[in-house]
């Protein structure tokens, strides 16, 4: 097919170049402007894309242009493309569409455009737009990229905060979306998305402000995915009911919400094989894990939040924190809830440390004091300092054996006076003496047989009373009756 009429010099090489995918090289580095030498018009490219130029046999037809600047619009909307495009370090006047096509490869490397609209595109290739600067946003709604998606030192930059910086529904992804290096400003969305071969963001800048840096609400992604090494995220990262069947690493990252009220990390309902939550610094904003299923979690005490979400969430394995900061990590919601202390105890109980898991179960005993009222919170600390709500039941002897060495000492100084006929009276011992007054029951005789005198019946008076009391919240420990169902 002969070259169309009224093309220009560079056009006129592209379309010789084209039957054989030779690279046309209009120039190195990104034109500054309208250049004549380097104008080609989108349409021309359009054209040859759809089957408008010769083919050669033994030779692969393709678009490969460098330096370019193209003007109009290129736009492919539900076309089919048997030709790879390659675009490097190239001036787009407007966004290209390839919205609903079916292509082969697309490569848009370092080059400059006002946005990109993929929204049902199909590639059987890669889809790249490494190094290139987008100052609009990139439209991925429903696309299919079967080589996989390469944004790595791309820069996009969206000023209204109405759209997103990349925007997708229902993305799929295979071989991998590596999107390292990058600097998007704008928040980033891959709600619904499907990675296959992983997500890899290291060292990538998400910047949001007050607003979501990352919504992957119910994403899934398959092997590993990497918010790690240097990846930033300032604004709220949104991961609800998302799965990762493989690694989910914040390993070396920042989480800043920028807003103390607002969530750093929204990651309740996930389920991952492993979550390594280890930031280079303590993470700004709040976290919830709530409800959330995760089979090995790796965190540290220096990066946990002031406000973090446990409330639900299940865990197999627990590295990187002691005992003691584990039982922090749990009291860290406002609220008071029962089942991370119940989880952590489980745990502890699993892997054969009974005594800590006792110790979790104290510990979550005085956090629910906070929601008590005073009567509550009163009977409360009663069972803490006594028998320790039953986990520590030995409290309680250790307060009746001093109990008993006191009024010992007390009844052999004053000695209580006989209540009974002489030969119907016992023996007096202060030391059974004491025993009857502190079991509530007249188990020896003497309460029934002496009376204490004097000041001493204070004594007596205040042993019978905790002798009730130390029976009951032994009993109250013992059975659970105020565990919380």
């Amino acid at each position: 097919m002969p070259q169309p009429p009224g093309l220009n010099d560079a056009e006129r090489r592209l379309w010789a170049a084209f039957p054989t995918g030779a690279s046309v090289v209009l120039g190195d580095g990104l034109p500054a402007g309208p250049d004549p030498d380097r104008i080609v018009r989108a349409d021309i490219i359009t054209r040859l894309l759809l089957g408008a130029g010769d083919t050669r046999p033994g030779a692969v037809a393709a678009v490969r242009l460098r330096g370019a600047y193209i003007t109009g619009q290129m736009d492919i909307t539900g076309g089919t493309v048997e030709h790879e495009l390659r675009l490097e370090d190239c001036r787009l006047v407007r966004e290209p569409d390839f919205s609903n096509a079916e292509t082969r490869q697309l490569r848009f490397a370092g080059c400059r455009m006002p946005g990109f609209d993929g929204g049902g595109l199909r590639v059987d290739g890669y889809l790249s737009l490494s190094g290139s600067r987008i100052d609009g946003s990139v439209r991925l709604a429903r696309a299919q990229l079967g080589g996989g998606l390469r944004m790595n030192g791309t820069r996009i930059t969206v000023t209204d905060p109405t759209q997103w910086a990349i925007f997708s529904g229902g993305l799929v992804v295979d071989v991998g979306a590596f999107i390292r290096d990058a600097e998007i400003t704008g928040g980033v969305r891959f709600v619904g998305a499907r990675m296959n071969g992983g997500l890899f963001m290291e060292r990538t800048v998400l910047s949001n402000p007050g607003r979501i840096a990352l919504d992957a609400q119910s994403m899934v992604v398959e092997d590993t995915a990497e918010f790690s090494n240097g990846f930033t995220a300032l604004g709220t990262v949104r991961l609800r009911s998302a799965r990762f069947n493989g690694l989910l690493s914040f390993s070396r990252a920042r989480l800043d919400s920028t807003d103390p009220a607002r969530m750093a990390l929204h990651a309740s309902h996930i389920q991952a094989d492993e979550l390594l939550l280890w930031p280079e610094e303590k993470i700004q904003g709040r976290v919830s894990l709530s409800y959330s299923r995760i089979d090995l979690l790796m965190d540290h005490p220096s990066v946990w939040p002031d406000e973090l979400y446990l409330n639900g969430m299940t865990y197999q394995t627990l590295r990187g924190a002691e005992f003691k900061d584990r039982l922090s990590w749990v009291s860290r919601d406002k609220e008071f809830h029962l089942q991370p202390y119940e989880q952590l105890a489980a745990w502890y109980h699993g892997i054969g440390h009974d005594d800590l898991a006792r110790k979790v179960q104290l510990a979550k005993m005085r956090a629910r004091r906070r929601g008590l009222n005073p009567v509550g919170k009163a009977w409360n600390h009663l069972l803490d300092w006594t028998v320790g709500f039953g986990y520590r039941p030995w409290l309680a002897f250790a307060w009746f054996a001093s109990l008993l060495a006191i009024g010992t000492t007390v009844f052999s100084i004053e000695h209580p006076q006989p209540i009974k006929p002489r030969d119907e009276l016992p023996a007096f011992h202060s030391l059974i003496y004491t025993l009857d007054l502190l079991i509530p029951l007249d188990t020896f005789g003497q309460q029934l047989s002496y009376d204490a005198v004097n000041w001493s019946r204070w004594v007596a008076y205040g042993l019978v009373t905790t002798g009730w009391v130390l029976v009951t919240a032994l009993i109250a420990g013992a059975t659970r009756v105020l565990r919380p169902n």
